[in-house]
């Protein structure tokens, strides 16, 4: 099965000016725990809810500074072609529960962990693994 069978395709993302506070508010009312950040249509980075508690809160960055100072600029990404054991693999391997899918740059989708899990029962040993794996101390 190909990763864009189950990847969501409808995905909020926010500017690198964005707030904390905008973004952290957008990520509770979507009830989603990352957000990608674009630029221009580009990903360049995304937040998850621990970034904005550990890299924002934990460090004092004031709620109405840009997202840019805390996001993680190394994104790792898949692309279309990946079928569902690739992506569980990339993500197991970068200890990572959210892949944007890209092309062009440009974000088209995001598989999480759950998205692994609920939308097919051959792909749920990947996302147990995966999670595993993930949960592995270095």
């Amino acid at each position: 099965m190909k990763i864009e069978d189950i990847m969501t395709t409808d995905v909020e993302t926010c500017r690198p000016e964005s707030t904390l506070q905008e973004v952290a508010s957008m990520m509770r009312e979507i009830n989603v725990g990352s957000i990608p950040i674009c630029e221009d249509g580009r990903l360049v980075g995304i937040v998850t809810d621990r970034d904005i508690v550990i890299r924002g809160l934990a460090e004092q960055i004031p709620s109405d500074a840009a997202i840019a100072e805390i996001l993680s600029a190394e994104v790792i990404t898949g692309t279309v072609s990946l079928t569902v054991e690739e992506a569980a693999e990339l993500m197991a391997i970068h200890k990572i529960r959210r892949l944007p899918i890209v092309a062009n740059e440009r974000i088209i989708g995001i598989v999480s962990l759950g998205d692994l899990a609920i939308r097919d029962d051959s792909a749920n040993h990947y996302a147990e693994n995966t999670i595993i794996e993930i949960s592995e101390l270095d």
